[in-house]
């Protein structure tokens, strides 16, 4: 199937957008709005893709090579993740935080983002960290840091009005996934369930620990009862806990994502907001 590439980016104008452009050779180039732009009839390669990719990240501008086809109408499903994708933070440095501890947690947590750490095994030395915690610093950090990434909420009010269901899949905790859930009006979530006694966190979780394989299988099983193929999903994430669930999507995006992650997705956002994906499907 031949392909279409859009290019976008939040500071590039239409000059700069058709400079990245031009060793794709488009036959025809429509301006989508003053940031972005489409380009049609190209002799798609991987080279050209490697070439137009490496001049887009260089001019501060997305590029993503996608069917000509392809539109938000093919999908059924948007999953996400929830810290560093639909919201700015990653809650458990922050809740670490609270207790001094944020380096050595968020060292941990950025070894485990890249790969280089079981995600399992990093989640419970960090959680062990936040034993004494009172309970009440989880809603300081709901309150007072936790911030929808940009462009989170109109993406979802589009996919929302498109008729698709959302799932917000964290291997971080219920505490925040049941309230983003009311706030956005989210069909589904999964999370860690954080243990308490007497007010404050005990160190441990409760239950099975949401891992790269639970995250895939939870998207199948949302999938399953909603009679649809993964294929019909997008998926989005931004650490290596996310590529087995974006390995089953019939569109996988990377947002703000490490490396290792950007080099599997379909699409990678890195100076876009998360509405840029409306762009691409439109």
């Amino acid at each position: 199937m031949s392909k279409k590439l859009i290019l976008q980016g939040p500071a590039a104008d239409q000059a700069v957008l058709a400079q990245v452009a031009a060793p794709a050779c488009p036959r025809s180039s429509t301006p989508i709005h003053a940031h972005a732009l489409r380009c049609e009839g190209l002799d798609f390669t991987p080279a050209l893709k490697a070439t137009v990719e490496s001049a887009a990240h260089a001019a501060g501008v997305d590029a993503t090579f996608v069917d000509t086809g392809l539109t938000l109408a093919d999908f059924r499903l948007v999953a996400m993740d929830m810290d560093s994708t639909l919201i700015t933070i990653e809650c458990i440095d922050e809740i670490a935080d609270m207790q001094g501890l944020k380096p050595q947690v968020s060292a941990i947590t950025e070894a485990a983002m890249r790969g280089e750490l079981d995600f399992s095994e990093s989640l419970k030395r960090r959680v062990a960290l936040l034993e004494g915690l009172p309970v009440e610093a989880l809603e300081r950090v709901y309150a007072e840091r936790l911030r929808i990434s940009a462009g989170g909420e109109a993406m979802l009010e589009a996919v929302q009005a498109a008729g698709l269901k959302t799932l917000l899949v964290s291997g971080g905790f219920t505490f925040f996934t049941e309230r983003l859930k009311t706030r956005l009006g989210l069909d589904y979530v999964h999370a860690n369930v954080l243990e308490a006694e007497g007010g404050v966190l005990t160190g441990r979780v409760v239950g099975g620990i949401v891992d790269a394989e639970e995250k895939m299988r939870t998207v199948q099983r949302v999938c399953a009862e909603l009679g649809i193929d993964p294929k019909q999903a997008i998926v989005m994430g931004d650490g290596a806990n996310d590529l087995k669930m974006m390995g089953i999507a019939g569109l996988s995006v990377a947002f703000r994502a490490k490396p290792v992650v950007r080099a599997q997705a379909d699409v990678a956002l890195n100076f876009s907001g998360l509405d840029g994906l409306l762009t691409i499907l439109q």
